[in-house]
């Protein structure tokens, strides 16, 4: 990753923004209490805290979807009032969300223009100029996206590009991107630090979200830490060590290695042999795999993004029909089987899609802790809730598991911050007590120190007897957790090594379809 702009440029400009004791309520919960912000022309600013400490409701103020209970901003030195988001832009602001808002049936370049379309005499939109105008925008920023291809066929990345061209379309010289990485594969992560520099070349100014100390270091110019609402500090990045800011976001010692003993293996728990999925596109994802998952042993699946871990963990869990081989839990057979059926059969999961099959967005906190329990006695009784249980359980896992605000209880999930999304959904797997737990990237989008409680977690269950198979993309998760790695590629596993005795050499060759031994 390539930080473009350079500490001392940022250090020199003047601000582009100034944001004075911002306090804002929702209710009598206070998100920012007199938070202070000062972001230097031509630099990339970012803002790293816990989850639900603050950051990104704080940006909301700035791009206009909330107003303050109080404080003040100033656009280059003017005050302003930004009342809603098109005030922002015409400020010069916008704002890449965490999760996109873009159209998934519409192309690229209608979604970059849409709201703002070039029309002809008679107000017919103009798709030539439109075209030309998104193709020059592109290209000036060597974006590397295709104008005509629809939001639904390209990757994530690609996404996230036609994002950040929307608001460059509207003019904006500060872009806020929230969570820019969350989902994003490392090759991803790597273009999107060397698109920050190129837009700070340019004289734009840019301000990221985080929690990811190791982006800070390599992406950013200076940071602002926020704790429970609060201005802690502001900090020259090239100032401070990855432990530094680690303790100043949590205000605690973080450990970053997970401390467990040894495993020791007992009975096969899962079971796939000759395992044979197909993709939305009618082509083998998975091409015959075969592996076990013993209890008391963390399993992890590493590979690059797209070599069938996606459709292999649907195939596990019932969200996807395989085309063969056999899949067995305890000897029990759970192949092409029904989610329900095989959630009862012991199988619990943490998805790659918090969204799509871990929460129900309009659902409340509460009523997500129980989704696959609720027919349970402690829950309901002849038909009807036993709702009291219900809000008495999810306290106990929303202070246990430190779900953030405090009392969300009754909270719909969707209005949660990202990382306290994936908390609800790791709380209600990890106590559902079955003999597989399937992790797939469990930690995306937690901050530092949840993501040390949620290693803990996992290795508890190992370490009491549990079967865990983990996939992540996070390649230092895998490494950090797991006492056996296979290595996904094209469908198959390319490979395995125990946890102790890997290394990222080795393990990137085999992801690249090498063989271990060739890095030595």
């Amino acid at each position: 990753m390539n930080k473009g702009s350079g500490v001392t440029a940022g250090v020199n400009s003047s601000p582009a923004v100034d944001m004075r004791n911002i306090t804002m309520m929702f209710g009598s919960f206070k998100a920012n209490d007199n938070v202070c912000l000062t972001v230097r022309q031509r630099s990339i600013h970012a803002i790293l805290g816990e989850n639900g400490a603050g950051k990104s409701t704080l940006m909301n103020v700035l791009y206009g979807l909330y107003q303050p209970a109080s404080g003040d901003v100033f656009i280059k030195g003017k005050k302003v009032h930004i009342a809603s988001p098109s005030r922002a832009i015409e400020h010069g602001i916008g704002m890449v969300h965490q999760h996109f808002m873009l159209v998934p049936p519409f192309t690229v370049t209608e979604n970059i223009i849409l709201g703002q379309e070039p029309v002809r005499a008679g107000g017919i939109i103009d798709a030539g100029k439109a075209r030309a105008d998104v193709k020059a925008l592109i290209d000036h920023y060597d974006l590397n996206v295709d104008p005509d291809a629809r939001v639904e066929d390209i990757s994530v990345g690609m996404q996230q590009r036609a994002e950040i061209l929307k608001v460059l379309y509207r003019g904006a010289e500060l872009l806020i991107l929230d969570e820019p990485t969350a989902s994003l594969t490392p090759q991803e992560i790597d273009d999107l630090g060397t698109i920050m520099g190129n837009l700070v070349k340019e004289g734009k100014t840019v301000i990221i979200i985080t929690h990811k100390l190791s982006e800070i270091k390599s992406m950013a110019d200076t940071c602002t830490i926020i704790r429970a609402g609060k201005t802690i500090d502001t900090v020259a990045v090239s100032g401070v060590t990855e432990q530094e800011l680690a303790s100043m976001m949590v205000g605690r010692a973080v450990e970053f290695t997970t401390q467990k003993k040894a495993a020791v293996p007992g009975k096969p728990v899962l079971t796939v042999k000759d395992l044979v999925v197909k993709d939305y596109w009618g082509h083998s994802a998975v091409n015959g795999l075969s592996l076990s998952v013993h209890s008391g042993e963390i399993a992890g699946i590493a590979g690059v993004d797209g070599n069938g871990q996606s459709e292999f963990v649907s195939a596990l869990t019932g969200l996807r029909r395989a085309e063969s081989g056999s899949i067995t839990v305890l000897g029990k057979d759970i192949f092409n089987k029904p989610p329900r059926f095989i959630f009862e059969s012991g199988v619990s999961s943490i998805p790659e899609d918090r969204h799509r099959h871990g929460l129900v967005l309009d659902f409340s906190v509460a009523e997500n802790m129980v989704l696959q329990n609720v027919r349970e006695k402690e829950f309901s009784r002849s038909g009807f809730l036993r709702r009291n249980n219900i809000s008495a359980h999810a306290q106990k896992l929303i202070e246990k598991f430190d779900i953030r605000p405090a009392g969300c209880a009754e909270h719909r999930a969707g209005s949660l911050s990202g990382g306290n999304q994936q908390k609800v959904i790791i709380a209600r797997e990890v106590t559902n007590d079955k003999e597989l737990l399937i992790c797939v990237n469990p930690t995306r989008g937690l901050d530092v120190g949840a993501i040390e409680y949620v290693h803990r977690y996992i290795v508890a269950q190992r370490d009491a007897g549990k079967a865990v198979l983990l996939v992540s993309f996070e390649l230092s998760e895998i490494m950090n957790l797991s006492d056996r790695i296979d290595v996904m590629f094209r469908g198959k596993i390319a490979g395995s090594v125990a946890g102790d005795k890997a290394d990222q050499a080795g393990l990137g060759l085999m992801m690249a379809g090498g063989r271990a031994d060739e890095s030595r």
